[in-house]
């Protein structure tokens, strides 16, 4: 038989164990309720980190709701050039027996090979005017704009830019659903960032992640600072926006880094500034003008900046100067280092192309360098960026004895070819050339033995010739001569 004071002590203990129980099971069920208020409750969680930081979880779905009817399909035809030699598939071009079969068998023309592809665009004006890739559209015959609400219309390109990879099209519509411009100086490496696009075909297909890195320069890309991204971008996200939190668009999504040919975590994206400034010129003029100040740039490293009496690699290093270019007339050198241009810190090399690309020609800015172990202060006046389609001529326009359209080499060109002076050929139309073999792509060094520095050099030879002409020509890693039976 139990005592009363035996009772109360087991009593005391089984409330004990009860509330242990009830106080344990309680704790087990809040990450449980945690969890499911996190996935239905449609507005952000926030949530405490170890920090004692305030974290907050995006909801995604109102922006592709809102945005994704403004997103469109773009499918094209095209076609694009073929060397000769079809009856010889096995040759490889690159080899030196092709250039003598090409030589020998003249009769084996150019031909073209149909092309289609996929890529996505969105709409900037509810009157039709659409943004996208150039490369989606390059060589296109024919655009194809496919809407959400499955309409498709034939596009007009109004105007396309290869430096920043942004093209313009028009379709026939009114009253379209248009997304809102934002700005990636508000933009924060970490913020989250969504895009919508049609990644193999899948139309309105919508990833998400966060901006990696900004003002990110890729390889001969010198007039975009692109944004670096993990969201997952792939073949036919081509030219789909990237949005914000706000659901305003940031940048066009241009290109991936891949060794697979897949999505691999690095994503490119033209900021929209650049992207709006290339519309409204192609839009007004029909082509972009670009500033330039006639100077030869590299990167610095250490070593180079103590040499120079910098503290620290900053700055674009000034390699070269064009004679009685803008930088020569304010007495720029080679050494000096670029270290402010219109305001702006030039913090790496690749910061100021893009920086005197988007100044307007004729204007004048300051410009801040390091001379000489210190620092100047210089006003230039910046000149204009004549594009390559804007040197091309006809070598012969009056009489088209070759049917060749060429230009000069750019600096970079010249570099490539390894030649001091050229002309590259654009195209090649009916005519000796062609019959001769000379395709797109090759760089005119002689004629006849004599060196071309310019299209009235190569015009002058011409005219001098009356039966054959020996083009003296760089291809690849080869330098051959052809001739040319003009009669």
């Amino acid at each position: 038989m139990e005592t009363k004071s035996g009772k109360i002590t087991h009593i005391s203990i089984g409330l004990l164990i009860g509330f242990v129980i009830a106080y344990g099971y309680w704790q087990n069920k809040q990450p449980v309720i945690s969890e499911a208020n996190a996935i239905t409750n449609s507005k952000p969680q926030a949530i405490v980190n170890p920090q004692n930081t305030m974290v907050t979880l995006p909801n995604f779905a109102a922006i592709a709701a809102n945005n994704g009817p403004s997103v469109v399909n773009i499918s094209v035809t095209g076609a694009v050039k073929n060397a000769g030699l079809n009856n010889f598939p096995q040759i490889n071009p690159d080899d030196p027996f092709f250039e003598f079969f090409k030589h020998f068998q003249p009769n084996f023309p150019d031909s073209e090979s149909p092309i289609s592809g996929m890529g996505s665009g969105f709409i900037v004006k509810s009157n039709g005017v659409i943004l996208t890739n150039a490369h989606v559209v390059e060589n296109a015959y024919e655009v194809t704009v496919k809407l959400t609400d499955k309409r498709e219309f034939k596009a007009k390109v109004l105007g396309i830019d290869k430096p920043t990879d942004v093209a313009v099209l028009k379709i026939e519509a009114d009253n379209l659903p248009a997304v809102k411009i934002g700005s990636t100086q508000s933009t924060n490496v970490g913020d989250w960032v969504l895009a919508i696009g049609s990644p193999f075909g899948l139309e309105n297909t919508v990833t998400a992640g966060i901006v990696s890195a900004k003002s990110r320069a890729l390889p001969d890309e010198g007039y975009v600072s692109f944004l670096q991204t993990d969201v997952a971008i792939n073949p036919g996200n081509s030219g789909g926006p990237l949005f914000n939190l706000n659901g305003e668009v940031i940048g066009i999504n241009s290109q991936i880094y891949s060794r697979s040919g897949g999505y691999q975590g690095l994503s490119f994206s033209i900021p929209i500034e650049v992207a709006m400034k290339t519309e409204e010129q192609l839009i007004e003029h029909g082509k972009v003008s670009r500033g330039r100040i006639g100077v030869g740039i590299q990167s610095l490293n250490q070593d180079l900046a103590s040499s120079f009496g910098l503290d620290k690699p900053m700055g674009a290093l000034v390699v070269s100067v064009e004679k009685n270019g803008p930088a020569d007339k304010v007495g720029i050198e080679p050494g000096d280092v670029i270290t402010k241009f219109n305001g702006k810190t030039i913090d790496r090399s690749s910061d100021l192309p893009s920086l005197v690309a988007e100044i307007r020609p004729k204007e004048t800015v300051k410009i801040e360098i390091w001379h000489k172990k210190h620092k100047n202060e210089l006003h230039i006046k910046v000149d204009e960026m004549k594009s390559a389609s804007s040197s091309i001529q006809l070598i012969d326009k009056d009489n088209d004895k070759l049917g060749l359209e060429v230009r000069p080499l750019t600096e970079f060109e010249r570099m490539q070819a390894q030649v001091e002076q050229g002309l590259l050929v654009e195209n090649v139309r009916k005519g000796p050339a062609e019959k001769a073999g000379i395709r797109s792509g090759d760089v005119i060094i002689a004629v006849n033995g004599d060196l071309v520095e310019s299209i009235n050099d190569l015009t002058s030879q011409i005219n001098k010739t009356k039966k054959t002409l020996a083009l003296l020509i760089s291809r690849g890693q080869y330098k051959l001569y052809i001739p040319i039976n003009l009669a």
